[in-house]
């Protein structure tokens, strides 16, 4: 039997999913002992006990200066950014990938620039939005809009090119114009394809608004990350990183889930 062909069941698809998650914790909890045990006071690996006392004090306890519950305050500060620019970056990719997939003549004419732009990297675009737009909400919303629209206008562009010629001419034949092609044809392949669009732009787009928080903000995740850096407070940090993983994993399963709810038969045609 050739590896290529075993399928493992589904406990060995589970022990296998849990075990690198386990050699990680127990790779941490070794090396937090061993440091903890030379000098109680390490800040580098704190102990778990030092974890839950942090997120106790961030997210149950209010700020003794503001009042205000910090991990969730930083949490909604955060997720508002993030699904505003993801929001604006859905509505612009989707109608200007169906514009160059659709049409030749907007392919000629938008594909090469936004072929261009895709290659721009967006943080380094990061100091002229803070000039141009100020210090505020804009500058960070509009960092993730360019980070992730010009990938997701080429990856919609492309699905729409690839699909079937015989579906536009039959649609033609029947006496559909443009406009109804585009909305009965075109649209529907391609609105599955949006949702794992948005999926795999999940991780860049957080890495855009952290960085942009870290510059200029006064509340959001990763605001706080760089707040408390300079006082080495891992026992914030690593729960913050943790946290912001476990929004990002969550984001992508209701993703996914609302796609196959939404398109039940583009599971079917990911699983023929």
């Amino acid at each position: 039997m050739r590896w290529i062909n075993t399928r493992p069941s589904s406990g060995a698809r589970l022990a296998l999913a849990v075990l690198p998650f386990a050699a990680v914790l127990v790779a941490y909890v070794i090396g937090s002992a061993e440091r903890l045990a030379v000098n109680p006071q390490d800040k580098l690996l704190p102990s778990f006990a030092g974890f839950a006392d942090a997120i106790n004090r961030m997210a149950f306890l209010p700020d003794a200066r503001s009042g205000e519950y910090l991990l969730w305050l930083d949490t909604g500060a955060s997720l508002t950014r993030l699904f505003s620019g993801l929001g604006i970056a859905v509505a612009i990719a989707l109608v200007i990938g169906m514009l160059i997939g659709m049409l030749p003549a907007m392919r000629a004419f938008l594909a090469p620039f936004v072929a261009t732009i895709s290659m721009v990297p967006p943080l380094a675009l990061l100091p002229i939005l803070f000039i141009i737009m100020g210090l505020g909400e804009a500058s960070k919303v509009a960092l993730i809009v360019i980070g992730v629209t010009p990938i997701m206008v080429r990856d919609l562009a492309l699905t729409a090119i690839s699909l079937p010629r015989e579906q536009i001419i039959k649609a033609e034949t029947l006496g559909g114009n443009s406009w109804q092609i585009g909305l009965r044809v075109v649209l529907p392949q391609i609105l599955p394809r949006l949702f794992n669009c948005l999926r795999l732009q999940i991780g860049p787009a957080w890495l855009f608004l952290i960085a942009a928080e870290a510059i200029s903000s006064d509340a959001g995740l990763g605001y706080r990350i760089f707040l408390v850096r300079r006082y080495l407070a891992m026992d914030v940090i690593f729960p913050y990183v943790i946290w912001i993983t476990l929004l990002a994993v969550t984001t992508d399963f209701l993703l996914d889930r609302l796609r196959i709810a939404i398109f039940p038969w583009s599971e079917l045609e990911k699983n023929a």
